[in-house]
């Protein structure tokens, strides 16, 4: 499974926000979102992500309060990358290795999309779950499970 799945069954909304902009401002839209993360993009280049972690991080460091800091200062300004031909298992390894919970989707310098922690997890979930279903199709009177079932009784 390649990102590009992921990013076909998620859609392609994407957040993105300039590094000159206010750090509250761009709090408040990923809380009126829902979202995890901004895209930060500068002249219709990726120059950074904002998340949560980094938000946190610069309350903190500002006294408990956003202030006048503005996206730039506290944004990721080398975040992971990868492209739509990425493998799945790829990205949770890269993710897992710099505690990433959200990554870019660049095809050249064009920003295809963001995948999160949770799109990969899902997927990989889903993947396990259709081969599990084709393997008991396959073997002969397999008890079929009820569907929604949370875990396998022992």
């Amino acid at each position: 499974m390649k990102v590009s799945d992921i990013l076909r069954v998620k859609g392609n909304t994407l957040y993105t926000i300039a590094p000159d902009h206010k750090l509250g401002d761009s709090v408040n839209t990923m809380a009126e979102r829902d979202i995890g993360s901004l895209v930060v993009m500068s002249h219709g280049e990726l120059v950074g992500m904002l998340t949560f972690r980094e938000v946190i991080a610069a309350i903190v460091r500002n006294g408990g309060t956003v202030g006048n800091l503005t996206v730039g200062t506290v944004m990721d300004d080398a975040p992971l990358t990868c492209r739509p031909e990425t493998e799945i298992d790829e990205v949770r390894r890269m993710m897992l290795g710099r505690h990433a919970r959200y990554m870019p989707v660049l095809d050249g310098r064009t920003l295809m999309g963001v995948v999160s922690f949770y799109d990969v997890a899902k997927a990989v979930v889903d993947g396990q779950d259709f081969e599990n279903r084709m393997l008991k199709a396959y073997i002969r009177d397999w008890p079929v499970e009820e569907e929604g079932a949370d875990a396998p009784k022992l």
